[in-house]
Parts: C-alpha cells; structure tokens; sequence
C-alpha cells in the first residue's frame, strides 16, 4: 500500500536553506551620533589592485563629524576619495583634510561621488565576501564595520546597473 506523505518539511528545510544562503544587509551601526548603514563594495575584477567602498552616514546629532581616515587589514591604505567633474571629465581624488558630516544630515559615499578607495588590495574581493574596515571620525571616534561585496553592476541595496567608473 502507498502511503502519502506532505512535502512540508522538504519545502521548509529548503526555504530555511536558501534563506540562510542568501547575503544579508547588515544592521546599521551606531555610533556617537551617527548612524551607518548599506556598507558595500563591488566585486574586483580578477588581479585589480584597488577596489571602491560605499556607505552611508546619518549624523542626528546638533555638532558636525569629519571622517578623518579609514583602513583594513585587507588593504595596504584605504583612502578618502569623491569624482569630480573637471570640463568634461571625471577625475577621482583624495580627501587628505577627510570628508565633514554635517549636524543633521546624511552623506552617501556612493559611485561617481564619495567613496572609500581600498589600495593595494593583495587579493580580489569577490561576491559574497565580507570586508572589515576601521573608520576613524573627528568626533565619534573609531567604528569598524563590515562591507558586503556585491557583484560588479552593484549600487545601493544591491539593485540596479552599475553608475561611476567600473574599476571601482
């Protein structure tokens, strides 16, 4: 005789599963008065040394915050750095003087604006990889968090075709 037995426990352990394989968003971070959030980075292109990394940065408090540096041990120097338009081209340069967050505002380190230049990367970041980075503020102090490596067309949230130079 045969006998009928309901799928539910197949479909549960594999939903369990590819929810659990799926890449999470990280959790906002907090610290002093400011909030970061959707840190992420693109997917390197085989052998490329250097590799860009976004986040955004909320300051609810009444002062203004400078991000004064930033580093990772996955990196030889992680830079400040914005796009700029110069005629009609677009030049990439450091912030040696760091990146002010004003009081009651956010700044989004995004492609084709701020962002984070990791340099002398010995090893590709790939889709799926966390990367640590230290950031150091003026007056919130240090806050390391993790950056999601997302695939090379990334932008926030993970969705959406690639804006920016495509290095990075």
């Amino acid at each position: 005789m045969f006998a009928f037995r309901p799928a539910a426990p197949l479909f549960s352990a594999l939903f369990l599963g590819l929810a659990l394989a799926a890449p999470a968003v990280a959790d906002p971070v907090h610290q002093g008065d400011l909030t970061l959030s959707d840190a992420y980075m693109r997917a390197m292109p085989p052998h490329a040394p250097v590799a860009g990394a976004y986040v955004t940065i909320a300051n609810a408090g009444s002062a203004p915050d400078r991000l004064i540096s930033a580093s990772s041990p996955r990196a030889g120097q992680v830079r400040i750095d914005e796009m700029i338009m110069q005629g009609e081209v677009m030049k990439m340069r450091a912030l040696p003087d760091g990146l002010p967050i004003p009081a009651g505002e956010t700044v989004t380190l995004q492609p084709g604006g701020y962002h984070l230049m990791f340099l002398e990367v010995p090893q590709s970041f790939t889709e799926g990889d966390t990367v640590e980075a230290t950031l150091v503020f003026e007056r919130a102090g240090r806050v390391t968090l993790p950056f999601e490596v997302r695939a090379r067309a990334a932008t926030s949230a993970g969705h959406g075709a690639e804006t920016g130079h495509s290095g990075h």
